[in-house]
């Protein structure tokens, strides 16, 4: 029986309106193991017809079944229920308990206030409240923070146990593939040893290349797949094999539980305003717990140790410093490891094209696209990079032979794992095949129905198992575990011709970068107006200076040569450009490029390096042009030049257009004749 006092806050304002039940449970798990609480939540409706409601007036909202009370966000049926209240359709609403509707203040105190302004009634297990009462209200208040509070301190309690078996190593926690438990619960290596071997062969081929990207490279390049377990859903254990990507090499190379290390808290969880869970790794000395040697490994702790700093390294390309980096195709063989001798800051590269080679170009411009100046240093990279390579060669050489014996067990041995990891996935089909097959004749042949499923199943994995051997049999011809003959020739060729190999145009650039990166340190380099000095530091601590002219540039390298152009100047005081060109020529004289000099190439020359035009010299010497003289003998243009033609006046051409600058008139200078016409017949 419900208190007077009760009963009389409801009124027909209320009873006209829809009564709105929320039910909800915090998880899927006790949506299917608490079914008590269900029931108590969905009896409520008998609450609300007890108080005048009827039947067909009782909304149940009850969508947000295994959804956390602890915020607003993604509870549909939450959002629902208040955008019924607020337009004041809602008389009241009925919950088990205040942390049914919310666990939070801020969500619940809103819902108050919506309440309390549309007159909307909350009603739980308890009693029937009036959110515009104030002692209601209040009451409603602390239930509210309350409520709150106890989730905080389930919180607590379960947090605090995680991270007590945590700082002991002895938290079970999902396992990164290729690592399991044991029957014990000890972490032990997957006894699969297909896993294992494409576990080892990953962690090889990157400390062989240096490189995620390259890793997935090889492993696409000799056909093989990787594993992975599936975490949830019906397959929840099971691994699957698929083609190895970029990710997932990351994920392995970053985890330390692959060498050998307990860690937990090596990321932190933040919510969002929007209900979003952020996340964001934290350095090693913020980690709550990190246990070295707590279980195996498959690799040492100074290797992810190496992994991680080489990983940083190649990142770093990135960065502000593009300090190091993961050699690159370009033909800089400097890339990543050159730095500017005036300010100290990495070195850039650029390409250029001159004819069909690209060649680098070193610029250190940073500050002067941050401060609005010009570059600090640009240093042509061709020539520097073959005076390096000579030393790296040079000190190549002595170590030529044991490096050969590395590189040939190194082959061998990646080889034969390659061929490993393809013959056991050629075992576990057979495997399948095998138990399709004791499945099928362990079942009665009269049940038809089982045995007809069973028989399909057999014959798909004996297909899966014909296809496994097919695509082994062809991986086996193009990946041979053993040497083929011209590997054989190369590696031998490391002991006699180095400098061969170095030099070899087919030799890939990223490999001849990745010598220079295990052998140097870094490069300063210091250019002056005619030269380039380069300090190199070796890894081993030796220190070499390399001094060389500045490389000419390609306008300079097609300049005319210094001897044409004073031929050139010499012969402008009496010839035009077209006579200069065939008298040159007649002397072997060319330009830059080489090529024969013509009339054209000739006025070029004039004008590049600046010269006084044969015109100007005759000018220079006295000599008028037309206008001017057909002005002092008082007669048009057009006679002049007959009077030139006919040896009346004299003068000397400029250009080969057949335009004259003219000799000054003398004491009797020619006048026109009456009656009789000058002889105007040009000498032939």
């Amino acid at each position: 029986m419900l208190p007077d006092t009760a009963a009389s806050k409801v009124t027909a304002a209320h009873l006209s309106r829809t009564a709105l039940l929320y039910v909800r449970q915090s998880s899927l798990k006790q949506v299917i193991h608490n079914t008590e609480s269900a029931i108590r939540q969905y009896d409520l409706r008998g609450k609300a017809i007890a108080l005048g409601w009827a039947a067909d007036q009782i909304t149940v909202i009850d969508i947000d079944q295994g959804q956390s009370g602890a915020s607003a966000a993604d509870r549909e049926g939450f959002q629902q229920m208040v955008a019924e209240v607020s337009p004041g359709r809602a008389g009241i609403v009925l919950g088990l308990e205040c942390s049914r509707l919310a666990r939070n203040s801020a969500d619940w105190h809103q819902l108050l206030e919506l309440c309390g302004l549309t007159g909307t009634l909350i009603c739980d297990e308890d009693g029937l409240y009036d959110p515009r009462n104030f002692n209601d209200r209040l009451l409603l208040g602390l239930k509210g923070a309350l409520s709150e509070a106890e989730l905080h301190f389930i919180r607590a309690r379960l947090r605090g146990g995680q991270i007590s078996k945590a700082r002991r190593g002895e938290l079970i926690m999902p396992l990164p593939i290729g690592l399991v438990y044991d029957a014990a619960g000890h972490v032990i290596l997957d006894p699969d040893t297909a896993i294992g071997g494409a576990l080892a062969h990953l962690f090889t081929t990157f400390e062989a290349t240096g490189s995620a990207t390259a890793v997935v490279k090889a492993f696409r390049a000799a056909g093989l797949s990787f594993p992975w377990r599936h975490q949830k859903g019906p397959r929840k254990g099971e691994v699957d094999w698929q083609p190895l990507r970029h990710h997932a090499v990351l994920r392995v190379l970053h985890n330390p539980r692959y060498a050998g290390a307990f860690t937990y808290g090596r990321t932190t969880h933040r919510i969002l305003p929007g209900g979003k869970d952020s996340a964001r790794k934290l350095p090693r000395d913020q980690w709550t717990s990190f246990i070295p040697g707590a279980h195996p490994g498959y690799i040492t702790l100074d290797q992810y140790e190496a992994n991680i700093a080489r990983l940083a390294a190649n990142a770093a390309a990135h960065g502000r410093d593009r300090a190091a980096g993961p050699p690159r195709e370009g033909p800089a063989l400097l890339q990543g490891i050159i730095i500017c001798g005036r300010c100290g800051l990495r070195m850039t590269v650029r390409y250029h094209a001159r004819g069909s080679q690209e060649l680098p170009t070193y610029t250190c411009h940073r500050d002067g696209i941050e401060n609005g100046r010009s570059a600090c240093t640009l240093i042509p990279g061709h020539t520097l990079d073959e005076r390096v390579g000579q030393l790296l060669i040079d000190t190549l050489t002595p170590l030529a032979v044991e490096a050969a014996l590395q590189v040939s067990a190194e082959l061998q041995q990646r080889a034969a794992e390659a061929d490993a990891l393809r013959a056991a996935h050629v075992e576990r089909a057979r495997y399948h095949a095998d138990l399709a097959r004791r499945r099928y004749l362990a079942v009665d042949p009269a049940n038809r129905l089982v045995a007809g499923t069973l028989e399909a199943g057999w014959n798909t994995a004996l297909r899966a198992l014909n296809d496994a051997q097919a695509a082994y049999d062809k991986a086996s011809e193009q990946h041979a575990g053993t040497l083929t003959p011209a590997q054989k020739n190369k590696i031998a060729r490391l002991v006699t011709d180095l400098p061969g190999i170095w030099t070899d145009p087919a030799t890939p650039m990223r490999e001849r970068k990745r010598i220079a990166r295990l052998l140097l340190t870094d490069v300063t380099a210091t250019r002056t107006s005619d030269t380039i000095t380069a300090h190199v530091r070796l890894a081993g601590g030796q220190h070499h200076t390399l001094t060389l002219p500045v490389p000419k540039r390609a306008w300079e390298i097609r300049q005319t040569p210094a001897s044409t152009v004073t031929e050139v100047d010499r012969l402008l005081d009496r010839h035009t450009c077209a006579e200069i060109a065939g008298i040159l020529r007649r002397r072997g004289l060319a330009n830059g490029e080489g090529k024969a000099l013509t009339a054209t190439m000739v006025q070029r020359v004039i004008r590049t390096y600046q010269l006084r035009s044969r015109r100007q010299r005759l000018l220079d010497t006295g000599l008028i042009p037309l206008d001017e003289i057909a002005g002092l003998l008082a007669v048009s243009t057009s006679t002049v030049k007959i009077w030139y033609h006919a040896g009346i006046v004299s003068g000397q051409r400029y250009n080969d257009k057949g335009e004259v600058l003219y000799d000054p008139p003398g004491p009797n200078p020619p006048a026109l004749h009456q009656g009789r016409r000058h002889d105007t017949q040009r000498p032939a």
